[in-house]
Formats: C-alpha cells, sequence, structure tokens
C-alpha cells in the first residue's frame, strides 16, 4: 500500500471530496485523522475508516489548528479540503466586498495556518507532504466571484512553501479540481449560487464537460487516487506545482 505507516491530517474530512480522500488514504495504510467544524459529517466519514481519529476544529483558528498538529504529533501529510464560504453567479461589479473577499481570506488563512503547523513538524523531522486543492480559477473565470482570487493566491502560497520547505525534505502539492459532478446538489450548489436549479446543474455538468481536454468530468474516486499519489513517495519529485485533475479545463 502506497501510504503504510504515514500520518495523515485531513482538514474538512466531512466534506465529499474531503470524505473520499480521507477513505482513500486510509485504504493506501495511513492513519486518518478527520478534521473539520461539525462532528455530525466527520463521523458519517469515520464509520467507514478503521482507528479514524475525529477532531471538531476550526481551520480558521490559529490557536486551535496548532493545538491539533501538536496533539497528533509526527505529521507525513496535510490537506486542506475546508470550505471558504465562495459566492459566484453574480458580475463582480454587482457584488459585495464582503462575498468578494470572503473566499480569499478564508481560503488563505486555512490553507497558511495548516500548512504552518504542519510544515513546522515536518521540517524537524525531515520529510512530509502538503497538499492544497482549489478550481484552477487563478488564470480567469467569469462570474466566480472571488474565487479565482483565492486560488491564485493559494497557487502562490503551494509554490513558495515548495522553495522554503524543499531544503527541510518537505514537499508542496496542489491539485487544481473544478466540477465534479458527483458533489454537486442543487443545495450545495444553491449556497454558492442562489439561482441554480436542477436543470441548472445539469447545464453546469455538461457544460464542464464541454470544456475539458478529455470531455469528460472527473471522479471523486479519481480525484482521491490523484491525491493518494502525490502524498506517496512514488511522487517524490514532485513538489511546487498543481496537479490538473479536472480532466484538462481548457485554459487552465
Amino acid at each position: 500500500m502506497l501510504l503504510t505507516d504515514k500520518t495523515a491530517i485531513v482538514y474538512g474530512a466531512g466534506g465529499s471530496i474531503g470524505g473520499a480522500v480521507a477513505r482513500a488514504f486510509a485504504e493506501q495504510g495511513a492513519r486518518v485523522h478527520l478534521v473539520g467544524r461539525t462532528r455530525q459529517t466527520l463521523e458519517a466519514v469515520a464509520a467507514d475508516i478503521k482507528d479514524a481519529e475525529v477532531a471538531v476544529v476550526d481551520a480558521l483558528d490559529e490557536a486551535a489548528v496548532e493545538a491539533h498538529a501538536e496533539q497528533v504529533g509526527d505529521i507525513d501529510i496535510s490537506i486542506n479540503l475546508a470550505t471558504r464560504g465562495d459566492v459566484q453567479g453574480a458580475p463582480l461589479v454587482d457584488m459585495s466586498a464582503e462575498d468578494f473577499l470572503r473566499p480569499v481570506t478564508n481560503g488563505l488563512r486555512a490553507n497558511f495556518l495548516t500548512a504552518r503547523a504542519a510544515g513546522r513538524r515536518m521540517a524537524a523531522r525531515g520529510s512530509g507532504v502538503i497538499l492544497a486543492l482549489n478550481s484552477g480559477s487563478a488564470h480567469g473565470s467569469p462570474m466566480m466571484g472571488g474565487t479565482g482570487p483565492a486560488d491564485g493566491a493559494i497557487d502562490t502560497l503551494v509554490r513558495n512553501l515548495a522553495i522554503e520547505l524543499g531544503p527541510s525534505g518537505v514537499r508542496a502539492v496542489g491539485l487544481w479540481v473544478a466540477g465534479v459532478p458527483e458533489t454537486f446538489t442543487v443545495e450545495k450548489l444553491a449556497a454558492v449560487n442562489p439561482a441554480i436549479d436542477e436543470s441548472a446543474v445539469q447545464g453546469i455538468v455538461d457544460h464542464l464537460a464541454g470544456m475539458r481536454m478529455t470531455r469528460r468530468n472527473p471522479t471523486l474516486a479519481e480525484v482521491a487516487a490523484t491525491a493518494v499519489f502525490l502524498a506517496s513517495d512514488h511522487a517524490g519529485g514532485i513538489t511546487g506545482t498543481f496537479v490538473n485533475a479536472t480532466g484538462g479545463m481548457v485554459g487552465v
């Protein structure tokens, strides 16, 4: 198994992608710590993972993130999948400053705090992998609000972490993941874009598939498998970059 005897922290483990990644890590032999803000969703994922540890921690809370990392001790893998509060579907000129800036400030803060907590401990041990995920919208995507700027900030953070931590044996890698249909529900998408209904969801799925080089959308299993590979020793030469797990979005 690719992750045997490794300890992984999955922030946002109660979400669709977080849960899939956590299960995949466990299937490959990792000891998994499930972290998030809602115990119920975390415990639902934990039910599928032997000996999973559950911790209710807000990734935006500096003291709580640091205290949890100290409790875990040796960390081999850290991945942040915490939600950022993105708002989409409106032109930038019609968006409030709060809605525009929320994913930027939340996304950058959560990724920085969790990466810093893990990176300090990994560097002291001489090994480890920090993973991040965003939609790859930094290159320009209309009607996406603050998603593009947030993605761009996280892209840069990952590259800078890789440069600084690389000499200590620590890798930092990102995944560009946009539009996994298994995660789409009217309820979830309406939290980001209030104008969404069932027909709009199907339209988004079809549109995304048409934008991809492969002309098909990625599955949760494929995204999780990519995260497993990047976290494993088989990806030992990969750092300071982003892997496109979207099926090759045109323009990304």
